[in-house]
């Protein structure tokens, strides 16, 4: 690599080629159980059996599930990934440093939605890519729900959201100039502020009045079409959520604009420090004529 390629990598205007590693596929498998989680009871033709305990029978299976594949992929990471050419156990070391740090950020008051919580998430993983963001989002709400006493059968849900966040933010492009970059992560974190209430809501919107009467127009009910379920959904998210969800994302926002400018010059510190780049040997420059550093001078070769 030469050296204005990797001034270039330094400052963030290329980044090395990624290459689907092990932990990208145990993320992917993680979200595609988490999807399937999601969508599954909107196939079912009637959830009323369940409805007084939304998920109480699987919840605990995903929950299971994606600890495991969080705990999997970080430990496929110690094997080695010659393509993120990353110091692996510095980098482990380094998210259980952050989540612990964004964790105790839980118990921070709140107003409404608003929360702290989510500002590292989508650094982190606009930083370090998105694999690290799914496990920083998934793993830091997993251990502030232990720390807050919030754990129940949405927990592996807000895993999922959360870790959703921190991959996506893995995966917007990095600006070369530091204030649109920081524009682009505030307008970001507050559209994610929307995302994640409407995404949690579906974890129980199924089980809340199955069969409700059709004057209400906002509960889910077997039999009924897609556009009529959006059309519930969107009524029942307006009326319920929309407000917690309007703080949070004008909370996401403004923590970004605030404090985002020197905790990315951190993060940035510590990718660039955790990395490495392999030197390539450079191609000898032609000869050329002109005084030598002895003061001779050199004629250019020629051949016959």
């Amino acid at each position: 690599m030469s050296l204005d390629a990797l001034h270039k990598l330094r400052r963030g205007l290329i980044w090395p080629k990624a290459v689907p590693s092990r932990s990208h596929w145990l993320v992917a498998l993680a979200s595609l159980i988490g999807a399937a989680s999601f969508l599954y009871p909107f196939l079912l033709p009637a959830v009323t059996a369940r409805a007084a305990s939304p998920h109480a029978a699987d919840a605990p299976l995903l929950f299971a599930a994606i600890t495991a594949l969080c705990l999997i992929a970080i430990a496929a990471a110690f094997e080695g990934d010659s393509a993120a050419r990353r110091s692996p156990a510095k980098t482990v070391a380094l998210l259980g440093v952050l989540v612990a740090i964004d964790a105790t950020l839980r118990l921070v008051p709140t107003f409404l939605g608003a929360s702290p919580i989510f500002l590292l998430i989508i650094l982190t993983g606009a930083v370090f890519g998105p694999v690290f963001g799914f496990q920083m989002g998934a793993l830091t709400l997993l251990v502030s729900a232990f720390l807050t006493g919030g754990v129940g059968p949405w927990l592996p849900f807000q895993m999922l959201g959360a870790g959703w966040m921190g991959l996506t933010a893995g995966w917007l492009p990095r600006s070369s100039s530091p204030r649109r970059r920081l524009v682009m992560l505030a307008a970001f974190g507050a559209g994610w502020g929307f995302l994640f209430g409407a995404i949690l809501n579906l974890w129980s919107w199924p089980f809340t009045a199955p069969g409700a009467s059709e004057a209400v127009g906002l509960y889910w009910a077997p039999g009924l079409s897609f556009r009529e379920t959006l059309e519930r959904y969107a009524a029942f998210y307006l009326t319920t959520s929309l407000v917690y969800d309007l703080f949070r994302a004008a909370g996401n926002a403004a923590l970004v604009l605030a404090l985002g400018a020197p905790a990315l010059r951190v993060l940035e510190r510590y990718h660039d420090r955790f990395g490495w780049e392999p030197w390539t040997e450079a191609a000898p420059s032609p000869t050329r004529s002109g005084p030598t550093s002895t003061g001779q001078t050199t004629a250019p070769q020629t051949t016959s």
